[in-house]
């Protein structure tokens, strides 16, 4: 028998592909806003410049991964793309509507939340729906402690290092460090959980191929 290899394409969701557009444009707004209007956003101070570099980088990683690699053989991944986007997007609008100065608990959400949809996009980007609790727990705690780390690196070298904030900094970060773990444990079980309750199954086109290829019989 011939084994043919052919596209993976599924339709775009309407409302989460209009999400997704809508997050961007609200992430790049917002940091428009924040850059050329001194004051307005509840950035000062907050390493406004890195993350007005970072993230839009990180919002438009999938795009550019997806159009580089995968185009020609898979539609495009909305869940994880919107995923990360509503990531970056949460963390502004948070500072814009000064959720971290009011509320104590609200940054401590933000790094359980968003380590978690980091970790959840990563975990469908890169494995199959046929892949083991194990292997699924095992890649969401290498990447969610990972960048639980880089980010809080990065928050030290971005604006900590010169915060009044910094004399409590080593509690914070071992808190926020847990909380991202934490984040990262729930997404593993929720995503394979959702993947053995059959859904999920059209957010990962680039892997179906792949999949097929290796279970096909020599």
């Amino acid at each position: 028998m011939t084994y043919v290899a052919v596209a993976t394409r599924y339709p775009a969701p309407p409302v989460l592909k209009t999400a997704d557009i809508a997050a961007k444009a609200g992430l790049f707004l917002l940091l428009g806003v924040a850059l050329f209007v001194p004051g307005v956003g509840n950035l000062d101070g907050k390493g406004l410049v890195p993350r007005a570099i970072g993230y839009p980088i990180a919002a438009f990683a999938v795009p550019l991964i997806w159009h580089t690699w995968w185009r020609q053989r898979a539609s495009f991944p909305w869940v994880a793309d919107f995923l990360v986007t509503f990531a970056c997007f949460s963390d502004i609008f948070g500072n814009f509507v000064n959720l971290y100065d009011s509320m104590d608990s609200f940054d401590n959400v933000v790094h359980f939340v968003n380590t978690g949809l980091l970790t959840a996009a990563v975990i469908l980007l890169t494995m199959h729906r046929s892949s083991t609790l194990g292997a699924v727990v095992e890649r969401a705690l290498a990447f969610g402690v990972s960048a639980a780390l880089v980010w809080e690196i990065a928050e030290y070298f971005a604006f900590l290092r010169w915060s009044p904030e910094r004399l409590g900094a080593y509690a914070d970060t071992l808190s926020d460090m847990s909380l991202g773990a934490l984040g990262s444990l729930v997404a593993a079980f929720s995503v394979h959980a959702l993947w053995r309750h059959g859904h999920l199954k059209e957010v990962a086109p680039q892997l179906d191929l792949a999949h097929a290829e290796s279970v096909r019989p020599s």
